[in-house]
């Protein structure tokens, strides 16, 4: 039987003394008591809520990159709606569970539950770069062309070293932001958040110098994309102890986080969408229910298959129809209305659906082994979500509109990094000389080292002391560990920027 409560810690990864308070010499929630630990997640909810990483977000687009239209979301608002759901789905857990919970270990943990998902959806896409999944490609595409250029990466060195300098090549030309939000939280802002916090938006459970699994693999869905770097490897290790986490595992309430995304998102980048005027509703309400019908055809249940709300069933054809009625009797907002209708007659079956998924599947996911996402089965369901996903990336992402801001956006980074390559081709003793404060030779080098942030460059510095040992317990070529560590500081601070920052250095860089 899981006992949910030896998932729930206070433990950090490392301890202060705020205001005479005491460090705690029990982590567990058995040994600290609920109160504890809701005052402890207080105190993530403040360092989250106040971190520079959450403000950025107001200022990274979520689907449509340097939008002046404030009614369009950004990565902040959808954050918010994420959160949300998140929320709702934790309470009908809850509510579903009734006395059961205590059972589960989960008696008193509701409120601590909320706390934790909310946060986990506020937070799960800080790591994510200037103009989203392009901008992802984006820097992983420059990497792949330019590490090659870099001698620490193609000269000869011993064979010890040869398997280490390959796997943190697959990294650095794999720039992941799950990954990147894990290395925000723990190394460049060091918000010392709770493990049981963290783990939150673990979403992934693999390291990035690993290479994706077979798809027999039984463990397929949960490596499909790296989770953290090589760089916080010793983090993810002490989190996994704390927790009590099996490697390769994933935390219970990542599961919540990811379906509370995956029920968000889908309406809003269509909402998005008709906002500025790509599709009209009518369009939309016609797209959606083929959509549905095709997705349903092997089942031949279109029609049957019913969604409950509020003690009224409907099909998901009458859901669209009824939400376009109400949206032409509308007379000042149709598409508000025709949204409003859709979302409350959709998000509460999703939820529902994700909710009693947890629970049927509640050994699976506490030990963090159920290789899917918890609204990724055959149900209808699934089929509401998959429709959404799929009107959107037809309708939405392949317009020209987006496609010219997403080429936009992926000129931008690429040129950012390009601008920024004179101190990637630096000897690491050139490099170092500037971190020092010399200059002398290094006309270009050193104005570029001296738009880097100071965050970056002390993370840069510290990263380098804590060169990994090789399986026969030598230290890795010095050579290789720092322009893997210089790599990650120009990663760090692209990836860093906001959609219009990176827009004005780039154009700046280009005027210079």
């Amino acid at each position: 039987m899981p006992d949910f409560s030896s998932r729930y810690s206070i433990q950090r990864p490392y301890h202060t003394r705020a205001q005479g308070a005491e460090t705690p010499d029990a982590f567990g929630v058995n040994q600290c008591g609920v109160r504890t630990l809701e005052k402890q997640l207080e105190s993530d909810r403040g360092r989250i809520i106040n971190s520079a990483a959450v403000r950025r977000l107001q200022q990274k687009t979520q689907v449509f990159p340097l939008e002046h239209n404030a009614a369009v979301r950004s990565r902040l608002t959808h954050s918010l709606e994420v959160q949300q759901t998140g929320r709702f789905i934790v309470r009908t857990i809850f509510e579903r569970l009734g006395e059961r919970a205590e059972t589960l270990g989960l008696a008193g943990l509701e409120r601590a539950t909320e706390s934790l998902v909310e946060m986990a959806c506020l937070m799960h896409d800080i790591g994510n770069p200037p103009f989203g999944h392009f901008g992802e490609e984006a820097i992983s595409h420059w990497f792949r062309q330019t590490l090659p250029q870099l001698p620490p990466f193609t000269r000869d060195c011993g064979p010890g070293h040869v398997t280490l300098r390959a796997e943190l090549l697959r990294e650095l030309a794999s720039f992941e932001g799950n990954a990147q939000a894990i290395r925000l939280i723990s190394q460049l802002q060091k918000l010392n958040l709770t493990y049981t916090q963290s783990a939150c938006i673990l979403k992934y459970t693999r390291c990035a110098t690993e290479e994706r699994p077979e798809r027999n693999d039984p463990a397929s869905y949960l490596k499909k994309k790296p989770g953290y770097y090589f760089s916080e490897r010793d983090f993810v290790r002490a989190l996994q102890t704390a927790l009590q986490m099996a490697p390769g595992r994933r935390f219970p309430l990542t599961y919540l986080m990811e379906a509370a995304d995956d029920i968000a998102y889908c309406l809003a980048d269509l909402e998005d969408g008709v906002d500025k005027g790509i599709l009209s509703c009518a369009e939309l309400a016609q797209h959606l229910i083929e959509q549905f019908s095709a997705l349903r055809q092997p089942y031949d249940d279109a029609g049957a298959a019913h969604f409950e709300f509020n003690r009224r069933r409907q099909s998901f054809e009458q859901i669209v129809t009824d939400a376009l009625r109400r949206s032409d009797k509308e007379p000042i907002n149709k598409e508000h209305e025709f949204f409003v209708w859709l979302r409350v007659n959709l998000i509460h079956p999703l939820v529902n659906h994700a909710a009693q998924a947890f629970i049927e599947q509640i050994d699976a996911v506490y030990d963090g082994r159920l290789n899917r996402a918890l609204l990724e089965d055959d149900s209808p369901c699934h089929a509401v979500v998959e429709t959404l996903k799929r009107v959107a990336i037809r309708q939405v992402f392949s317009v020209p509109e987006v496609e010219t801001l997403e080429l936009q956006g992926f000129r931008i980074i690429s040129g950012l990094l390009e601008h920024y390559k004179p101190l990637l081709l630096l000897p690491a003793q050139e490099f170092a000389r500037l971190c020092e404060g010399g200059s002398r030779g290094l006309l270009i080098e050193s104005r570029l080292f001296h738009r880097l942030p100071n965050k970056h460059v002390k993370a840069y510095l510290s990263l380098l002391q804590e060169a990994p040992l090789l399986a026969s317990g030598q230290p890795l070529d010095a050579e290789i560990w720092e322009r893997y560590c210089r790599c990650r500081l120009l990663q760090d601070m692209v990836s860093g920027m906001t959609d219009q920052y990176a827009l004005d250095e780039y154009q700046t860089l280009s005027v210079l």
